[in-house]
């Protein structure tokens, strides 16, 4: 949440599994809610009270409903098709897609992508960890 707020991403979409803090209507046992707001403020540092963001539990409708309104739908994940971020052209709306941290982006969620793009690596490692990816993909989709 930070680096979407110092980026300045104008939303996140929180689906599935993925943490989030305490909102309104909230039906998490309270003390399950506040240990992950508690967590989650530990590293966004109140980022997550200035960067307006959303929980749905259903991934493939949160894409549907961006892009109906304009999104384009863009999986940061390595496959066979990827597109090496320094050679995508970001389109006007895109919504990045991430994935988890050892498993990536379920394969169903792929088909749902207009693009996928990857961090072409130097090293010896397969990938990078998925704040620092985000971090990265973040920064060039905002300012190329």
């Amino acid at each position: 949440m930070r680096t979407c707020e110092g980026i300045g991403v104008s939303h996140i979409y929180l689906t599935g599994y993925t943490p989030y803090p305490a909102m309104n209507g909230d039906e998490r046992l309270p003390h399950v809610a506040n240990k992950l707001t508690a967590q989650i403020h530990k590293t966004a540092l109140d980022a997550e009270k200035l960067v307006p963001w959303t929980h749905s539990e259903d991934a493939t409708s949160c894409i549907q409903n961006l892009r109906a309104n304009g999104y384009a739908i863009v999986a940061l994940e390595q496959t066979e098709t990827s597109i090496p971020l320094p050679e995508y052209q970001p389109a006007q709306k895109v919504a990045l897609l991430l994935g988890r941290e050892v498993e990536g982006i379920d394969p169903e969620l792929l088909t749902h992508c207009d693009v996928t793009i990857e961090i072409p690596m130097a090293g010896k490692k397969e990938s990078f960890n998925v704040v620092q990816a985000a971090a990265m993909a973040l920064y060039h989709v905002r300012f190329n």
